[in-house]
């Protein structure tokens, strides 16, 4: 099973981005979404889950979550925008993958039983940090994260 992950677009999908979703199973957004229509183009791919971020204050994002769990491929995710305001104790609650947006930074870090994936931003650029997405590979009951850079 390959799950997309990407977060922070801030109004901006770009082709790239697109393209590497292609034959995803399911897509995760970690929040920042920026606009409606980027929830329509995912949603058109894969089935889609969506957190909201800071800055998804518009109507248009009420009706989307702070906070998801999903279980998926025998595997617990929960998805969040800031993991600074996590709500619970993944160990405790089980959860496999904590998926994060919010820093624009990548990370994919083993800590304990848990993994924590943030794709950084796929938006607009921020400082010096990279253009970045990620995709979750799920077999046998592991998840294998790869971050992967996008354009220049």
């Amino acid at each position: 099973m390959r799950i997309g992950v990407i977060s922070d677009t801030h109004g901006l999908l770009r082709p790239e981005a697109l393209a590497f979703l292609q034959g995803c199973d399911r897509i995760v957004h970690g929040g920042d979404i920026g606009d409606p229509h980027i929830l329509d183009a995912l949603a058109a791919i894969a089935p889609l889950t969506a957190v909201r971020g800071n800055n998804d204050g518009a109507a248009w994002a009420d009706g989307v979550p702070e906070t998801a769990l999903l279980e998926v491929g025998g595997l617990r995710l929960f998805a969040i925008h800031d993991l600074a305001l996590l709500p619970i104790d993944p160990v405790a609650d089980r959860i496999d993958v904590v998926v994060s947006g919010h820093s624009h930074r990548p990370l994919a870090a083993q800590r304990g039983p848990v993994l924590y994936l943030n794709p950084g931003s796929a938006g607009p650029r921020r400082f010096k940090l990279p253009i970045s997405i990620a995709e979750l590979r799920i077999e046998g009951g592991k998840a294998a994260p790869r971050l992967v850079a996008l354009g220049s």
